[in-house]
C-alpha cells in the first residue's frame, strides 16, 4: 500500500506516521490538518547530500515555507533557493547561512534587489534589464553582489506544461544563445561580480535524460565564458526531480540523478581546468512524501458518482485542481480494509473543480471518517488560500513518537486582517 514510504504503516485499522496514530492527531489538533514526519525529512535531505557529497544543496523554499521545517533543513546543512523578500526573510529566521542562499525569480522589484544586496546573498539574474537594475542598486549601496545568470536552455522535460520552465517559450531565464554576451556585459559593470550559471528546467520530472541534456548545454556555455576570460565559480543545475505520487509509478532517486549529471560536470570541468561549486535546488523530492493531509468526511452523497464531501478543498490542497495532480487517498481510520466501492472525494468550495481525488476504490466511506491524502508536503500549504471564507489549517510535526504544533490554524478573524472600512460606510 505504501511502497517505499516506510514512515507510514497501518496498525489496528488506523494509519500511522512514524508510529503516531493520525486518528489521534486529528482528534487533538482538528481537521483539516497537515502532518509531517521529521525523520523522513532528514532522510530525504541526507539522500541528496550523500549522492552529491561535494555539492551545496539548496532547498526550494517555494515548495514549503514552514519555519520549523526550514530549521530542520538548516540543521541538515542545506541552503535555500528563494523567490521573494518574504522567502528570504524566512530562511534568515531559520538560520540558513546567507552564503548558501540564491535569490531567484524572473521579476524582482527594486526593493527585493536592495534586500538581496543588503543580506549578502547571490542573485540569479533573469534578464539583461534586471542585471542593469541590480548594478545600479549595488552601486548606490556601495556594495558588490555576486551574480549567477539564469539560462533558458530550451530543454523539453515531460511534465505538466504549467511547471515546465526550461522551454524557449518559458518566462524564465536568458535565452542560451544570448548568455555569453550578457556575461561579457556583466564583467564590466560596477557593483557586479559574475560568478556562474544557473538553470531550472521544470518540476515533477521522472526521467534523468533532460537533466543530462541541460547539464551538457550549461557546460558548453561555461566553456565559452571561460574562453572570453570569465570566471566560473558556481554551476547551479536547479531542481525538478519528481516523486512517485501514484502507486506503481517509478521515480529516480537523487543517486540516479547524480549518476547522470556528475560525470558530465566533472569531465567538462577537468577539460576546462576549472573547479566551480555544483549547486542543486530540490524542493518536491525532499519535502513531498514527508507529509500527509488529513480531512474529515462531512457527507457521502450517491448521485451519478459516489461523492465523498470532506472539510477541505482546493483552498488547502490546490494541486489536483491546478494540474490534475494525483494524491493517493486512504481512509485513515479504515486503513487495513479492502476497497469496496468507487468514490470521488470533493471539498466544500463553490467550484465544480474542487475535486481532491477522482474515482478511487476505497473501503465503505461514512460520515465522520478520516481521509488522508499522501505526498502533500510540496505545494500544499504553501499554495493555500482563504477562498470562500475557509481559514487555513494547522500544521503538525511528528518526531520522537508525538506530534508538535508548528503552525496554528486560523480562525475567522483572518478574513478581516488588513481590511479598512471607510468611515462614510459605517454610518
Amino acid at each position: 500500500m505504501f511502497g517505499t514510504k516506510d514512515h507510514l504503516r497501518a496498525q489496528g485499522g488506523h494509519l500511522l506516521i512514524e508510529g503516531v496514530d493520525v486518528v489521534d492527531l486529528a482528534e487533538k489538533f482538528g481537521t483539516p490538518l497537515y502532518v509531517t514526519s521529521e525523520e523522513r525529512l532528514r532522510e530525504n535531505a541526507r539522500a541528496y547530500r550523500e549522492a552529491f557529497p561535494e555539492a551545496w544543496i539548496y532547498f526550494a523554499v517555494k515548495a514549503n515555507g514552514n519555519l520549523a521545517l526550514l530549521r530542520v533543513l538548516a540543521e541538515e546543512g542545506l541552503g535555500a533557493d528563494v523567490f521573494s523578500a518574504g522567502e528570504l526573510s524566512l530562511v534568515r529566521m531559520a538560520g540558513i547561512p546567507m552564503e548558501k542562499v540564491l535569490f531567484n525569480g524572473n521579476s524582482k522589484s527594486t526593493g527585493e534587489l536592495e534586500m538581496a544586496v543588503e543580506a549578502g546573498v547571490r542573485v540569479s539574474a533573469d534578464s539583461l534589464d534586471e542585471l542593469l537594475a541590480l548594478s545600479e542598486v549595488a552601486r548606490e549601496m556601495d556594495e558588490e553582489v555576486e551574480v549567477a545568470f539564469r539560462v533558458n536552455p530550451d530543454v523539453s522535460a515531460e511534465t505538466h506544461p504549467k511547471i515546465a520552465t526550461g522551454l524557449k517559450t518559458s518566462k524564465f531565464g536568458i535565452p542560451w544563445r544570448e548568455i555569453v554576451e550578457v556575461y561579457r556585459t556583466a564583467m564590466s559593470l560596477e557593483g557586479i561580480k559574475p560568478i556562474g550559471l544557473h538553470c531550472h528546467i521544470g518540476s515533477q520530472i521522472l526521467d534523468t535524460s533532460p537533466f543530462i541534456e541541460a547539464a551538457s548545454k550549461m557546460m558548453d556555455l561555461a566553456e565559452e565564458i571561460v574562453e572570453i576570460g570569465g570566471e566560473i565559480e558556481m554551476m547551479d543545475f536547479g531542481g525538478g526531480l519528481g516523486i512517485a505520487y501514484s502507486p506503481g509509478t517509478e521515480a529516480p532517486a537523487p543517486a540516479d540523478l547524480a549518476a547522470g549529471i556528475l560525470p558530465v560536470f566533472r569531465d567538462r570541468c577537468r577539460e576546462m581546468g576549472i573547479s566551480p561549486r555544483m549547486i542543486l535546488e530540490p524542493g518536491r523530492s525532499i519535502i513531498a512524501d514527508t507529509t500527509l493531509f488529513l480531512t474529515r468526511v462531512n457527507v457521502v452523497k450517491r448521485a451519478h458518482v459516489n461523492f465523498v464531501g470532506v472539510d477541505a478543498g482546493f483552498n488547502l490542497l490546490a494541486r489536483p485542481m491546478l494540474y490534475d495532480a494525483y494524491h493517493h487517498a486512504i481512509v485513515a481510520n479504515k486503513a487495513d480494509r479492502k476497497p469496496k466501492e468507487r468514490y470521488t472525494v470533493v471539498g466544500p468550495i463553490c467550484e465544480s473543480g474542487d475535486v481532491l481525488a477522482r474515482d478511487r476504490d476505497l473501503p465503505e466511506v461514512e460520515r465522520g471518517d478520516l481521509v488522508a491524502m499522501l505526498d502533500a508536503g510540496a505545494y500544499g500549504f504553501s499554495m493555500a488560500s482563504v477562498y470562500n471564507g475557509q481559514p487555513r489549517c494547522p500544521e503538525v510535526l511528528v518526531a520522537g513518537g508525538r506530534g508538535e504544533l508548528i503552525r496554528r490554524g486560523e480562525d475567522r478573524s483572518v478574513f478581516l486582517a488588513g481590511q479598512v472600512v471607510p468611515p462614510r460606510l459605517l454610518k
